[in-house]
């Protein structure tokens, strides 16, 4: 199994892979407690399918019992640009990085199925295999830092020595006994940048999220009007927040992306343009990216959210024109941006 795991290694930076890892799938034992503590808490808001099935968020091992190794991989994302310059704009658009190209959930799974095959080929009759990104009741972060790829941050997400934090995470289950790697341990010290930049304050505690403070959240999970107490912390972000990743400094460490799909297809568009978006219009514009999945209304509130925020006279004829639109959440942005741009 040892020189099978050495050619999987090679065969995953051929498909573009970063990195790649081995845990046994009971590796985290603590994972159900800490996601019953985090549930009980309240701090996963709306996103109810947390809560569901955790006997299998909890272990992988009960996810698919037969399942003897989980390979993790890493694939970078790694913005060319300082995500943070488009705050300055207020008249722009501030799109999280990841959703600037094409949706990862697609152009990860093709790889891993690639990966995938491969390993079944050079493995024989009797393997099997399943593979996983991000939609499956999978915990991604705790698996990889058990399989050695990198350590959860301060700031929750997943942080490597060689890749900084600007990388996606894929998992391929599998019936074969394949060797494992040592766990990751944290290598934060006594960094809090990622925790002092958070506009609103969504870190109750170092390694804690809450996310019913998460702008990333608030934009993209939460559905119906925002905490108005919130609204003018979230600047002109309209789709996720990149603020805590951005400022790691292990980031000095990361990897040009290769894959061509990540480009910036989106950018940083004006917010006026934006707000003339239908229901049609929204999803011939975002056809093939993450964005689409949270539907037009939700993306026209953040919008309305970001003018309201942006200081900008000449914004308010915009946002007066959603005043009388039919989703509720949409008027009362609405609403609120001519309000704060009187």
């Amino acid at each position: 199994m040892h020189d099978l795991r050495t050619r999987l290694e090679a065969q995953a930076r051929i498909e573009g892979f970063a990195a790649l890892g081995i845990c046994a799938p009971d590796a985290v034992p603590e994972a159900a407690a800490r996601l019953a503590a985090f549930l009980n808490d309240g701090r996963h808001g709306q996103m109810g399918w947390l809560a569901e099935r955790t006997e299998w968020r909890g272990s992988a091992a009960a996810l698919w019992p037969e399942a003897r190794s989980v390979i993790m991989l890493a694939e970078p994302y790694t913005p060319k640009e300082d995500p943070l310059a488009v705050l300055e704009q207020p008249g722009l658009a501030a799109i999280s990085v990841y959703a600037q190209g094409k949706d990862y959930h697609d152009l990860v799974k093709r790889r891993l199925k690639r990966l995938g095959r491969w390993l079944l080929d050079q493995a024989g009759d009797g393997a099997a295999i399943k593979v996983f990104v991000d939609t499956a009741p999978v915990m991604e972060k705790p698996l990889a830092q058990a399989a050695g790829l990198g350590w959860q941050g301060k700031h929750t997400n997943l942080l490597s020595r060689g890749l900084g934090n600007w990388f996606f995470l894929g998992a391929i289950f599998t019936t074969l006994d394949l060797p494992k790697d040592a766990p990751e341990v944290s290598h934060c010290g006594s960094c809090t940048a990622c925790l002092d930049i958070c506009p609103t304050g969504a870190f109750p505690a170092p390694y804690q999220l809450d996310a019913r403070r998460c702008i990333s959240y608030l934009t993209i999970e939460h559905r119906g009007p925002v905490d108005v107490a919130l609204r003018p912390l979230m600047g002109n972000r309209i789709y996720g927040c990149d603020d805590c990743l951005a400022v790691c400094p292990w980031n000095k460490f990361a990897q040009a992306a290769t894959e061509i799909g990540y480009q910036p297809r989106v950018g940083a568009p004006e917010l006026a343009e934006l707000t003339g978006l239908d229901d049609a219009g929204f999803r011939a514009r975002f056809a093939g990216s993450p964005i689409k999945r949270i539907g037009r209304d939700r993306f026209i509130r953040n919008v309305l959210y970001a003018i309201g925020n942006s200081g900008l006279p000449r914004l308010r004829p915009v946002a007066a024109g959603l005043l009388e639109d039919p989703d509720a959440a949409v008027a009362d942005a609405a609403r609120w941006a001519v309000d704060r741009l009187r």
